[in-house]
């Protein structure tokens, strides 16, 4: 798509060409704005062409649908594979004649004295009127600093190069981090043949159904109504970029518990909390943690999601969720020679890098200082970040909603 020439002079630049910016330039070619898309990859898909090789969505397919772009495949209850989400952000980019430029990547962003904003790229510089940015919230891979200590002869692996399991080496696999991504490989490695000691960090999870249906007809119905927690609704800034509640699209979809998880065989430790030579240490919190994620449900969503049920009249059947009564160990010292463990695979998540804004805008973590996407400087808005305004900002279900806020103030 990249053309042999940049635009020099565009009334709108948007940054970044995954699902944040394609849903944004719906909008603008909606609204007959001048606008180009620079993608700094060399293909379309986003940050999911980083995702590992038997990566899924956790949402199904029906919550894919886009702005002039619904979902008619054959299985909208199903769970698509990595490779099937690229392809089909390269249709809507197809379907709505996206003018993106590939292989564009901005280096260096700022505003001119008469007005408008210079973006200066590895193609040359181009001047624009406004600048939408939707490069999301998960630029670059977070590894703690306490990695630095690990014998050199430990493998260590960030979820964002880590691809399948054949390529790490033999041995059992210390899985630190309990987001999505974290269980998902813990149970993936262990389904593996793997033996696998998954450190256990404070995130919640959800369960794959609720009601009778899967919880993200519910989860959807809240975010279209209104009703989601918001921004506003979290304790600190850092809690934007906390890891997302747990659960599973594969094997047709299914819950995570990581006491169950325990239960088959998955070695549950602590939070990853220092290393002594060939030691590392956790810290003494598994219980606290187990309980945080079996309580998250119940205390963020439950109580919405019943109120959305009796007041829509929607078909739903009663609660039957199971609770598993088992209390693992607790583990605060492991030998990792001894253990056998060969990997540490960090599902750590992100940090932010908005390093190439050159504006004061960015906040005590380094995230932008905006309202709804909208920062104090004129013309500069912001798409697609980790609880922009609401839990399902940066999602497919969730940010034609903030993108559709956005346009309406033009």
């Amino acid at each position: 798509m990249a053309t042999d020439v940049l635009p020099r002079q565009i009334e709108t630049v948007v940054i970044g060409a995954g699902q944040a910016g394609l849903v944004m330039s719906t909008f603008l070619a909606a609204a007959g704005r001048e606008h180009v898309l620079l993608e700094r990859r060399d293909a379309l898909g986003g940050g999911w062409l980083d995702r590992w090789d038997e990566f899924c969505l956790v949402t199904p397919n029906w919550t894919t649908a886009l702005p002039s772009f619904r979902y008619d495949g054959p299985d909208p209850d199903g769970f698509m594979p990595r490779d099937s989400v690229v392809d089909r952000l390269r249709a809507y980019a197809a379907a709505i004649s996206a003018p993106v430029e590939l292989g564009t990547d901005v280096r260096r962003l700022t505003t001119r004295e008469r007005g408008g904003f210079r973006l200066e790229t590895n193609r040359g510089v181009i001047n624009a009127a406004e600048v939408i940015v939707a490069a999301g919230g998960f630029q670059a891979p977070r590894i703690p600093a306490i990695a630095a200590g690990l014998p050199e002869r430990i493998v260590q692996v960030h979820s964002y190069t880590y691809r399948n399991e054949a390529s790490l080496p033999p041995g059992r696999v210390l899985v630190v981090g309990t987001g999505q991504s974290g269980v998902q490989l813990a149970e993936e490695l262990h389904e593996a043949g793997r033996e696998v000691i998954l450190s256990v960090g404070q995130a919640g999870r959800m369960p794959r159904r609720y009601r009778g249906r899967d919880v993200f007809v519910w989860l959807v119905g809240l975010g279209d109504r209104g009703r989601l927690p918001t921004v506003d609704s979290l304790t600190s800034p850092e809690a934007r970029y906390g890891g997302n509640a747990h659960l599973s699209g594969h094997h047709g979809g299914h819950d995570t518990d990581l006491r169950q998880f325990a239960l088959d065989g998955i070695r549950l430790v602590g939070r990853f909390e220092g290393v002594d030579g060939k030691r590392i240490r956790f810290a003494p919190d598994l219980a606290a943690n187990l309980r945080f994620a079996d309580e998250f449900f119940d205390a963020r969503l439950k109580i919405g999601m019943d109120r959305l049920i009796e007041e829509t009249g929607m078909e739903a059947t009663e609660d039957d969720r199971q609770t598993i009564d088992f209390e693992p160990p607790q583990v605060l010292e492991l030998d990792l020679a001894a253990e056998g463990v060969s990997t540490i695979l960090w599902t750590s998540g992100y940090r932010l890098d908005f390093s190439w804004l050159d504006l004061p805008i960015l906040d005590e973590i380094g995230a932008p200082r905006h309202v709804r996407g909208v920062t104090e400087v004129a013309g500069l808005t912001f798409l697609g970040l980790p609880w922009q305004y609401y839990q399902g900002s940066h999602a497919f279900f969730g940010v034609a909603n903030d993108a559709r806020y956005l346009a309406e103030r033009w």
